[in-house]
């Protein structure tokens, strides 16, 4: 997918989960790709989230708690950022793959 401002990546990801199955999610990354964050569907009211860049971490959450974590960790992992680029992911096993740096 293309780069999408930092202001309206939150909407956009929170829209794509909603409509993904158990086991898909996607991911958000740097311009650089260098840092990031996966969002898996592990049911659907759960959520496992994968945090690499600043912290490495993994976190399981409920939906309704999904957007206010997401919120600050994407303060976190993108502090000076403008845009963010967003991967769908079809499965658990593409989560963190190597991609193109710039």
């Amino acid at each position: 997918m293309a780069l999408v401002n930092l202001e309206s990546a939150l909407r956009k990801a929170l829209a794509i989960l909603k409509k993904t199955d158990a086991g898909a999610g996607l991911e958000i990354l740097t311009y650089k790709r260098n840092r990031g964050v996966s969002i898996l569907k592990t049911s659907g009211e759960a959520y496992k989230i994968i945090e690499r860049g600043y912290l490495e971490q993994e976190i399981e959450v409920p939906a309704r708690q999904l957007s206010r974590l997401l919120k600050s960790i994407m303060k976190r992992e993108f502090p000076r950022s403008r845009k963010v680029r967003i991967y769908c992911l079809k499965d658990p096993e593409q989560a963190g793959i190597e991609r193109k740096r710039l």
